[in-house]
């Protein structure tokens, strides 16, 4: 058996505008959360900053899970652009939840956000990124965002 590691590559924060309501559909709520640019990137591995018009599609299920489905690209410090399209689940005690939804700061050990990020970087330098499996867990804000991201060794 071989147990896989964790490496850490970083910590992201940005800003998030206000959720856009799509509506009930047959498979959940649905909703557009817009992602600002100008957040951060820093780690050991990968320093830049999240672009704009980017935003994290959402499906809250009836089972009061919410699936997200973003897709963003980040700015490198020294000019590369990576894409990332970042899936993954969040959910907890109903109250929990309900605090977060209400714009609450809500300490994120309370509730369940982990995703799964894909990169999509250009040859070169990162091209390292195109070549792992990496997950992330994160802590939502009212108006913001918080993840960490490992590769799986």
């Amino acid at each position: 058996m071989i147990k896989p590691e964790l490496e850490f590559v970083y910590e992201a924060s940005g800003d998030l505008g206000a959720p856009v309501p799509i509506g009930e559909t047959p498979d959940g709520t649905r909703r557009i959360i817009p992602i600002f640019s100008g957040g951060r990137v820093e780690g050991p591995l990968i320093q830049g900053k999240l672009m704009g018009n980017a935003a994290d599609w959402q499906l809250t299920r009836s089972d009061g899970v919410t699936v997200a489905d973003a897709i963003y690209a980040l700015e490198t410090d020294d000019g590369v652009i990576i894409q990332i399209r970042n899936k993954g689940l969040r959910h907890g005690p109903p109250e929990v939840m309900a605090r977060l939804a209400a714009g609450e700061e809500v300490d994120p050990a309370l509730y369940y956000f982990r995703t799964v990020p894909e990169f999509i970087a250009p040859t070169g330098k990162y091209d390292w990124m195109n070549k792992s499996i990496f997950v992330c867990s994160g802590a939502r804000y009212a108006a913001g965002i918080k993840l960490w991201v490992w590769r799986v060794t």
